[in-house]
């Protein structure tokens, strides 16, 4: 039986309350992204009356804390999707391609962190905080539309390139992105921690994932077999920050380097703008919601730094060699934008759509 629509609008008030409770399910509870998710829509106090963990065959049974309850892993059926209003897909692309259906024939609320289903027709991609840096209105639609979240790398790329452009307008833009392995999530991370073991050990080298060295190495592709391989990602950053941004900024020259990080994405960014602009003016329009301009005599942006953080880590010096030209060093958590954007989404949608139940 379906939530009935309720009298109480889902909005939130001065004290951060809501006017109506959601039940809420992650396909995907097991994977590094269902984790972080689960940790923000508890930081975020989102309206849930309870969040339901479904992941595939070989993550079931598993123990989970929700809150301060206790909940184990099931399957992704219909019967555990019914009465759901928000499902988040965190899981991996096929999974989510094999699944999501259920939750749409469930009525359910639809936001997707896989980007399985940004080829979709009728499905949205959007990024919460480059809306509101491009003073976009709040969408209100009353039908219900999946959503595919932004990549992070490109919701940070776009947020700081519209910020520098305050300052003047931007000519060229060209940045290297350094890829950290959780975007392959827990197997990404395990492979890096057992090639970096066995290395030392002088051992056979796993790559299953990566198909090639990642410890102590630095790559600008993977291996043949390795899926998604770098240039798609690279793509796939491209793609979403055009959406995002329209024709408010050329797309910048990118290149994704693989890391030998675990964690946080760490970007180089060159801008050079049509006329010079000073380090200070340059700061002033940088700084604000979701960016911690860092000063030189400060500790400086760091994957490691920024783990775990909200911000944006920025450090901002001009080049040299040109009057009109800056290099933005910055760092973030590409997990916790992942998951804030979505829960960012999901809190957008409460208002247009309330259909949860009062409790």
């Amino acid at each position: 039986m379906k939530s009935e629509p309720h009298n109480t609008v889902g909005v939130r008030t001065d004290g951060g309350h809501w006017g109506g409770m959601f039940r809420v399910a992650i396909v995907g509870a097991a994977t590094l992204k269902g984790r972080e998710l689960k940790d923000v829509l508890s930081d975020r106090n989102f309206p849930a009356q309870g969040i339901r963990l479904l992941d595939d065959d070989e993550s079931l049974g598993q123990l989970e804390a929700v809150g301060e309850e206790p909940t184990f892993i099931q399957s992704v059926l219909p019967e555990h999707l019914e009465n759901v209003d928000f499902t988040f897909f965190a899981s991996e692309e096929n999974f989510t391609r094999n699944t999501w259906k259920m939750a749409r024939e469930a009525g359910s609320d639809i936001i997707d962190l896989s980007y399985a289903l940004e080829s979709e027709k009728g499905v949205l991609l959007r990024s919460p905080w480059v809306e509101r840096e491009l003073n976009q209105p709040p969408r209100v639609d009353f039908a219900v539309t999946p959503v595919t979240i932004a990549h992070p790398a490109a919701v940070v790329l776009a947020l700081l390139m519209l910020r520098v452009s305050k300052a003047g307008r931007i000519v060229h833009a060209v940045a290297t992105g350094f890829e950290p392995a959780s975007e392959h999530g827990k197997r990404g991370m395990d492979e890096l921690h057992e090639q970096t073991v066995n290395l030392l050990s002088f051992q056979q080298l796993p790559k299953a994932v990566f198909d090639s060295q990642v410890a102590f190495n630095l790559l600008n592709r993977y291996g043949e077999r390795s899926v998604p391989s770098l240039e798609s990602v690279e793509s796939r950053v491209q793609r979403h920050f055009r959406s995002l941004v329209g024709d408010r900024l050329a797309v910048p020259s990118l290149m994704l380097l693989q890391a030998p990080i675990f964690h946080g994405h760490a970007f180089s960014l060159y801008v050079e703008l049509e006329k010079p602009s000073r380090v200070e003016e340059l700061t002033a329009a940088l700084s604000g919601e979701h960016v911690d301009v860092l000063l030189g005599g400060e500790e400086l942006p760091s994957n490691v730094n920024a783990a775990g953080q909200e911000q944006i880590q920025v450090f901002v010096r001009p080049d040299p060699q040109n009057a009109r030209g800056i290099w933005i060093w910055a760092a973030s958590d590409n997990l916790r934008i992942a998951a804030l954007t979505a829960v960012e989404c999901a809190e957008s949608m409460i208002a247009a759509r309330p259909r949860g139940t009062v409790q």
